[in-house]
């Protein structure tokens, strides 16, 4: 087994990449890029905060904040209008059933984002969305998990500001340590499993750091037991570190209980069976996604995303592994993950063209 992937290997601090006009253009053409009222540095402008604290009395690192009461009344109509936007059609008649609860700011972390709650009046009813710098690497991540991945993920981008929706779930650390051991045997066996997939993925589309807590575990109900979804929730790391153990999930010590139990709940067999799985799956999603798959490969191999340092460690680390020439050659980290997504494309083409020609066809 191989040994938990020390934090010493990760960058101390990404920068953030502005979206190029390459980009834009996509995602103008897709939908993702529409005005909206209200920009990160605007909500920089609070007066003050307070700290949030859990159900245990634990800081969450969060901070709830207030704003000048001059300010307060335009950026909370502004961040209503931002939910219209993002789950609805944008239309203001809905405004008048809304409020903001709440506006918190995380500090910690490399985006240091803004959570906001935003709640119905005659309900309760409520819904999070997440205001951050918009990071042309982050972008990429967030289109690639709604494009190539099980999961589809809304968000809008205005010039530097990026609008997320919120993600739900239990976040892995927590699920890790308040859920994991309560599981039945059945439960454990398919939260391996999970994580299985969950860790191919993020290998093949280089979506780096994440440790537990930048992942949220989903259970589901489904008829006598409970079926588990393993989600990313943080796309910070797309694409940036030339260590290739950053894309590794099953490295990071956090994550090491889930490791463990894929350990005892999986033969290698069946381990690999679902890593073919999951690139088949992902082939299929190439294939049908074609276009848009292909015109946001032109944007990230065209792009910067991360140091020429970075690039070339990575580069040659992917060399190493696989002993393609393409990942010696490629120029930048868009061209890496086309390398990569064309090498899952094309095995699967032809394990299924073996396929075809052993049945007579």
């Amino acid at each position: 087994m191989d040994f938990p992937l020390e934090e010493k290997l990760m960058s101390k601090k990404k920068p953030t990449y502005p979206v190029g006009e390459k980009l834009k253009d996509y995602l103008v053409k897709y939908n993702r890029d529409t005005k909206i009222p209200v920009f990160y540095e605007d909500l920089k402008r609070f007066s003050g905060g307070i700290n949030v604290y859990d159900k245990n009395d634990e800081d969450t690192l969060w901070i709830r904040v207030y704003y000048p009461e001059h300010e307060r009344a335009e950026i909370e109509e502004s961040l209503k209008k931002v939910y219209t936007i993002l789950h609805s059609d944008g239309n203001d008649n809905i405004l008048q059933f809304l409020y903001v609860a709440a506006i918190d700011y995380c500090t910690f972390g490399n985006s240091k984002p803004f959570r906001v709650k935003i709640k119905n009046i005659y309900n309760d009813n409520y819904i999070y969305f997440y205001v951050k710098k918009a990071d042309a690497s982050r972008v990429y991540g967030l289109e690639l998990e709604h494009t190539l991945s099980p999961n589809r993920i809304n968000f809008l981008v205005y010039k530097d500001t990026l609008i997320e929706e919120h993600i739900a779930g239990i976040p892995g650390d927590e699920f890790i340590k308040e859920y994991l051991d309560d599981c039945d045997e059945v439960g454990k066996a398919q939260i391996a499993k999970e994580f299985v997939k969950f860790n191919e993925r993020c290998n093949i589309l280089l979506l780096g750091d994440m440790r537990s807590y930048n992942y949220v575990v989903i259970p589901t109900h489904d008829f006598d037991h409970i079926r588990y979804k393993i989600r990313a929730i943080d796309f910070d790391q797309q694409c940036y570190e030339g260590n290739f153990k950053v894309y590794k999930p099953h490295l990071f010590k956090e994550n090491f209980k889930v490791v463990e139990l894929v350990s005892k709940k999986l033969r290698s067999n069946s381990i690999e069976q679902y890593r073919e799985e999951e690139r088949a799956v992902m082939a299929k999603r190439i294939i049908t996604s074609k276009t848009r798959v292909r015109r946001l490969l032109k944007c990230m191999a065209s792009d910067t995303i991360s140091s020429q340092e970075n690039l070339q460690q990575l580069r040659m680390e992917l060399y190493a592994y696989t002993k393609d020439m393409k990942f010696k050659r490629a120029k930048s980290m868009g061209q890496i993950i086309k390398t990569a997504l064309d090498f899952v494309k094309r095995n699967y083409e032809d394990v299924s063209m073996k396929r075809l020609m052993k049945a007579g066809y």
